[in-house]
């Protein structure tokens, strides 16, 4: 079968369309024929920190496709059946969560490929109102964003939210859910083409990230921030929360590292929570939130499969506004 594959360096550079192996399901597990895939920054963050003496891995974490074999003692799910891919491996709680989620497909077995091997419990029927290309963007930005936004942000309607740096998957789905959830939503970016595109998605206020964040607020505060940026703008956030404020953090995409005024957080009380994935249980709650609102994810482009180091080379230079698909079969 054909698949993308990193190998021999790190970054961008190692990426190749080839044939490999393909292979039957074991015991417990299905083999799926993808249909479509979605890109995450997740892959980015892999590919820059693998090396030469890394063995070859198929990329790829979101996936949708048919059931194309099942393997032994697999009983709840049949060949033929429509699926969707979580990406959860034993990660079956919110509680006690390990400090790196494992994904779907092991170390060696991605979805940008024409057919995956997964364990049976991680292919879940696929909303039959999502296409193709929309049930393959959506399993791991979406679940990021719903686990993001209502277990650890809490957020409940009436509530108003600011996503800085709209654009991504997950901020896009962050924007779509919390304003179904009865929020009002406000966003930043730099590219007036994507306030623009907010806006006519739903948020309810847009402003530039590089400008005076207080004034362009006219006065208002938030109830909740989520943070993919980092130092950027993470002290801007302190000028525009009100006490008792979150600020939810999921990324780093301007550095790791940053100094903040100790009393901004203290005086006002506000807390901060990282997050990261979902649970398997999350997943299943993200879906059926998704289809009670009819939520369909947002396509930026989709790219056939061997031209999947394109599709990497628009998201690595933030060009897009909502999700990157892949299309495979």
């Amino acid at each position: 079968m054909k698949a993308i594959i990193h190998t021999g360096m790190n970054g961008l550079k190692g990426l190749t369309y080839e044939d490999v192996n393909d292979k039957q399901p074991g015991f417990g597990e299905v083999k799926v024929r993808l249909k479509t895939a979605g890109l995450n920054h997740r892959d980015l963050f892999l590919m820059a920190n693998r090396t030469n003496k890394d063995a070859p891995l198929i990329m790829g974490s979101d996936g949708a496709g048919r059931i194309e074999a099942v393997g032994e003692c697999v009983t709840n799910i049949t060949v033929g059946t429509d699926v969707i891919i979580n990406p959860c491996i034993g990660w079956e709680t919110t509680h006690d969560v390990p400090t790196v989620p494992a994904i779907v497909g092991g170390p060696s077995d991605g979805t940008f490929a024409e057919s995956i091997i997964i364990p049976a419990q991680n292919a879940v029927s696929k909303p039959a109102y999502l296409s193709w290309d929309e049930a393959g963007v959506l399993p791991l930005s979406a679940l990021t964003a719903y686990r993001a936004l209502f277990t650890r942000g809490s957020l409940k309607q009436g509530d108003h939210i600011l996503i800085p740096g709209i654009g991504g998957g997950v901020a896009t789905y962050a924007m779509l859910m919390a304003s179904a959830a009865g929020a009002r939503v406000s966003v930043t970016s730099r590219s007036e083409a994507k306030r623009q595109a907010a806006l006519a998605h739903g948020a309810d206020h847009a402003f530039d990230s590089n400008s005076d964040w207080k004034e362009n607020m006219k006065g208002e505060t938030v109830d909740l921030i989520l943070d993919s940026i980092g130092p950027a703008t993470f002290q801007h956030y302190f000028d525009v929360i009100k006490p008792n404020g979150r600020i939810v953090t999921y990324g780093a995409s301007s550095g790791n590292r940053m100094e903040l005024a100790v009393r901004s957080i203290f005086y006002p009380q506000i807390s901060i929570i990282g997050t990261s994935m979902g649970s398997s249980e999350e997943f299943i709650a993200m879906l059926q939130f998704m289809e009670r609102h009819s939520i369909h994810p947002i396509i930026d482009s989709v790219y056939p499969l061997q031209d999947t180091l394109q599709a990497f080379q628009r998201m690595q230079h933030g060009e897009q506004f909502g999700n990157i698909g892949i299309r495979i079969d």
